[in-house]
């Protein structure tokens, strides 16, 4: 620390800047409608609100569908009603073909890339999943497109998309209504990854069915982009409309089926006890078996050729799943959702015992409580949770879920651990956070996947946090993302999902952390929830856009959020504040028995030079002839003079009193010099510890950056003397190196780790992928 007197004037409080060149002056809090945001409009509000003029489109299904447990295929037909809510005229409508992403010459697997050195070295489940790839008779067959009237329609397929040409124009406020056929096999989903699939058992010769984009959608129209019809490559997911849908699902007889809706006719389908069991179950206070283990193990014994249809109904849903095994153990727990009731439903087979039986259904519920409150009331009558060989993949109403407990080969006794028991709560969680975000809150997944899996991520940190004491959040802290926010690697949010490179670090955990940080500490938790739940509660049911949200977000919170968003998720800067210097000044009285003695004490706190500490046993001049001594060798620059006094009394009497207060002012001047080294600006953060053992902790406002992003000097003014400055000391804004964030600094502890093996024979391109491998993500977890 630079001690230094100040001149005898009182000194307010203020940021001192550093000199800029003009020119080359980048305005981290320039408004973002310059040159990010689209123009307010009738249909998108500047408030970031619909406005009046907003439309969207509708597409009810009615489906027919029957799964062949014999070859692994499904047959179906759907009639389609489409109805034109925009103001255009539409000659054509685009259907995404989803299955088609797995055949091999599709756009997903042609643009897959790899390299010589990573072939070197290939997993069984990878070539596995490459050959199949190759050989798999993957993809849609189209068996019929036609008019209400059975006469075929014209259409041509563009790999994962359709296009209908429509005989007559369809107005604006018109419908249309048009019949598809179609069939394809269905993909095993650990070879291929696939958001759906089927799970063979080979110890049972069973099958586990999970059924995701299996018919032909209707893609998205709407006024920001006209179709979306940007082909599904595998990252970037779905943008679909709401609709009403009645489907009737085929399945053999012993099958038990899970899906999105309520079902139709469980006097077809469910023996009398497990009715009674469901309406036990809708006020039970745990969860009640509507199939039991015993049954569903007496299931997969059985087998049959005989089938049965389940008709589900769903109103308002933007898309429609379903589950189907003879393997499923079916339990439901109903819930109070304070507007409507809600019954909570999770299906698995025995394998996922005995985690799944304690802990699904408890977390539909614990997940629907803390989405409700930072959100809007769960609108749907049911919550389902599917345990099947997709990790994470969310439906309306319908989730699929991974997680299960291991057996152990000796004693064949199940176990689950902790990383298995969070894995599980943590992405049931997720996945059904997912039917508020983006089921309900209809964002565009094709074009930004960050709208609904940064949001979502963020509000599944909020609610595990609701659940206990110290839960392991693996997104959400600041601190988690601070090794990704340093990365090479790192890319803006605002980046179309199929050119992020890191995605889980992308679009789920930095938007995620972004969000929380605003919450705790730019906005403020009262604020930003209710500023989130005005966002929410403003596009339920409708699509919002990016500058929607933002809008919202500073419309309802009353803090100007440019420079964060600007930041955070258009750019790749990252957060490293340093603390550079902290000088000490102090008021220099002018009485000149207190400065000159206060200027021997700061000298004698500088070093000897080595020429006078060497020079010290050297005789001098002056000890061997005492007659050359005289005033000045008595009396040295800190002797008080007769002047000194004299000079100190005419200037007290041109003072005023106050004047003559100012220099007695007994306090401390200290000036922070902070440095920008990541260019994120954001909030100063401090823990100032002084010397009496107390602490006080300063919050600056990001706005100190605003003349000077690169450094700036912030003035404190304290009574007592400072011992020790912590920079971000919580750790609340992800700044990325924390060895400059301390005054006086700190040794930076670490371990060293020692090798057997010479870490030298590896090739650098094997440690390469190696560490690609550990930080890419996939896009569900």
């Amino acid at each position: 620390m630079k001690l230094t007197h100040l001149l005898g004037v009182a000194v307010a409080s203020m940021a001192v800047s550093q000199a800029l060149n003009a020119q080359a002056f980048d305005d981290k809090f320039r408004q973002l409608n310059d040159d990010k945001y689209r123009s307010p409009n009738i249909y998108r509000t500047a408030s970031g609100a619909p406005g009046h003029g907003y439309w969207q489109q509708q597409a009810d299904y009615d489906i027919q569908v029957t799964l062949n447990d014999e070859n692994q295929s499904i047959n179906a037909r759907s009639t389609i009603t489409y109805t034109n809510n925009s103001p255009d005229t539409l000659r054509y409508i685009w259907v995404q073909l989803d299955q088609n992403r797995f055949k091999k010459d599709s756009i997903g697997p042609q643009t897959s890339a790899s390299s010589a050195e990573r072939m070197q070295k290939v997993s069984f489940s990878q070539m596995e999943t490459m050959m199949t790839q190759e050989e798999f008779p993957a993809g849609y067959t189209i068996t019929d497109v036609s008019d209400p009237r059975g006469e075929q329609m014209d259409y041509i397929i563009n790999d994962t998309m359709m296009r209908i040409d429509l005989a007559e124009p369809l107005e604006s406020g018109e419908s249309v209504e048009f019949n598809i056929g179609w069939k394809f096999n269905i993909i095993e989903a650990d070879v291929l990854g696939g958001r759906g699939g089927y799970e063979y058992f080979e110890d049972d010769g069973n099958y586990l069915y999970e059924m995701a984009q299996w018919f032909p959608r209707v893609a998205a129209y709407y006024d920001a982009e006209g179709w979306q019809n940007k082909q599904f490559i595998g990252n970037g997911e779905f943008a679909l409309e709401f609709g009403d849908y009645q489907v009737a699902i085929t399945v053999p007889a012993d099958h038990i089926v899970a899906a999105t809706g309520e079902l139709q006719n469980p006097d077809d389908v469910l023996t009398e006890e497990q009715q009674d069991r469901l309406e036990e179950a809708e006020t039970a206070d745990k969860p009640v078996k509507i199939v039991t283990q015993e049954e569903a193990l007496e299931n997969e014994k059985e087998g049959t050729s005989d089938t049965k249809t389940w008709v589900f109904k769903a109103d308002n849903v933007r898309d429609f799943a379903w589950a189907s095994s003879r393997k499923f153990i079916w339990d439901a727990q109903g819930f109070d959702n304070g507007e409507s009731d809600v019954l909570a439903m999770s299906f698995y087979p025995e394998e996922g015992n005995p985690l799944w039986e304690r802990y699904s259904t408890a977390s539909i519920i614990h997940t629907i409580e803390h989405y409700n409150k930072y959100s809007f009331a769960y609108p749907y009558p049911v919550a389902i949770s599917v345990n099947g060989p997709v990790g994470g993949m969310e439906y309306p109403m319908l989730t699929f879920n991974g997680p299960r407990p291991y057996v152990d080969e000796d004693s064949g006794e199940k176990y689950y651990s902790k990383r298995t028991k969070y894995g599980l709560i943590s992405v049931i969680i997720h996945e059904i956070g997912h039917v508020y975000f983006p089921m309900i809150v209809n964002s565009d997944e094709r074009q930004w996947t960050w709208m609904d899996e940064g949001l979502n991520t963020y509000l599944q940190f909020l609610a595990e946090q609701a659940w206990e004491d110290n839960y392991p959040s693996w997104r959400g802290e600041a601190r988690n993302i601070t090794r990704y926010m340093a990365s090479q690697n790192q890319m803006p949010i605002m980046t179309n999902s199929e050119s992020i490179l890191q995605f889980g670090n992308n679009a789920y955990g930095k938007p995620a952390t972004a969000l929380n940080i605003l919450r705790e500490t730019i906005v403020g938790r009262e604020l930003f929830d209710f500023a989130f739940r005005e966002y929410a509660r403003r596009w339920k049911f409708k699509r919002p856009t990016p500058e929607d949200f933002f809008r919202t977000l500073e419309d309802a919170s009353g803090v100007d959020l440019d420079w964060f968003i600007r930041g955070w998720f258009y750019t790749t800067d990252h957060v490293d504040i340093s603390l550079d210097k902290v000088h000490l000044l102090t008021v220099n009285t002018q009485d000149p028995e207190v400065e000159k003695a206060w200027q021997k004490q700061i000298d004698d706190r500088d070093p000897k030079s080595i020429t006078a500490i060497r020079n010290e046993d050297m005789a001098k001049k002056i000890d061997q002839q005492t007659h050359l001594r005289d005033f000045y060798n008595e009396h040295d620059e800190y002797t008080v003079t007769n002047a000194d006094r004299n000079e100190y009394k005419q200037l007290l009497e041109g003072l005023n009193d106050e004047q003559k207060q100012m220099l007695k002012n007994g306090k401390n001047f200290y000036v922070l010099d902070f440095s920008n080294k990541g260019g994120l600006v954001m909030p100063i953060l401090l823990d100032l510890h002084y010397a009496d053992g107390t602490k006080e902790h300063v919050r600056i406002p990001a706005e100190v950056w605003r003349r000077s992003p690169e450094h700036v000097s912030k003035l404190l003014i304290r009574e007592k003397t400072i011992e020790q400055v912590v920079v971000d000391p919580y750790w609340e804004t992800a700044d990325t190196d924390t060895s400059n964030n301390f005054w006086p600094a700190r040794a930076v502890p670490s371990r060293i780790e020692l090798y057997k093996r010479n870490r030298g024979d590896d090739s650098m391109m094997e440690r390469y992928n190696e560490e690609l491998d550990t930080d890419d993500e996939n896009a569900e977890e």
